[in-house]
């Protein structure tokens, strides 16, 4: 009775704020409740058993994607309303589009065939945990394949930076190779200063 009511209440909560998403006039409002539909779809993942996929949704995309849409919202002057401007010309595709993948969900869980008396669950009592059972497997038989991957994000990483890295010609910079090349001839002048003349 309890896992019925949590689902209808992370459900009820998700469609609600995915609809506002899609729907809010102000733009930081969208993304306040999209940080809301991905607790509500944590929610969701904890009651099927998969507790490593809600912390992977709350960590990555709560504490860095939707936070990064709302300082770039909140940082950007975006005019939204010339934005909404061509909303009425691509309606048609868009509703088409949104009708096309409607009819697949459809059609996907009306011909799902259900077993009777099976759970959701997919941690049977006293097995391994979802979050330990993939441990195991990524760090034994994907060692290798995971710190690859890892490799290749930071070289990603460096060559994002080193793209978008410009040198500016109005900022002094220090030269050290030059400033030990000085020579005490070129930049210091002994003048002889007769009195009362000035230089």
């Amino acid at each position: 009775m309890f896992e019925a009511l949590a689902f209808y209440l992370f459900a009820g909560l998700l469609l609600f704020s995915a609809a506002v998403v899609i729907t809010a006039r102000n733009p930081v409002h969208g993304v306040l409740f999209l940080i809301l539909a991905f607790f509500n779809a944590a929610g969701l993942f904890v009651l099927i058993g998969a507790e490593f996929l809600a912390f992977i949704l709350l960590i990555v995309y709560v504490g860095a994607v939707a936070v990064l849409f709302l300082f770039v919202v909140m940082m950007l002057d975006i005019d939204f309303a010339d934005l909404r401007s061509g909303v009425r010309r691509h309606a048609l595709i868009g509703g088409g589009v949104g009708a096309l993948l409607l009819a697949e969900l459809v059609f996907m869980l009306v011909g799902r065939e259900f077993v009777p008396g099976e759970s959701l669950s997919v941690t049977p009592p006293g097995a391994l945990t979802n979050t330990e059972a993939l441990g195991r497997v990524l760090y034994t038989e994907y060692a290798f394949p995971f710190q690859l991957a890892g490799l290749i994000l930071l070289v990603a990483m460096v060559g994002a930076i080193t793209l978008t890295l410009r040198r500016r010609d109005d900022v002094r910079r220090q030269d050290i190779a030059a400033q030990h090349a000085r020579r005490r001839e070129d930049v210091v002048e002994i003048q002889k200063v007769t009195p009362g003349t000035g230089v």
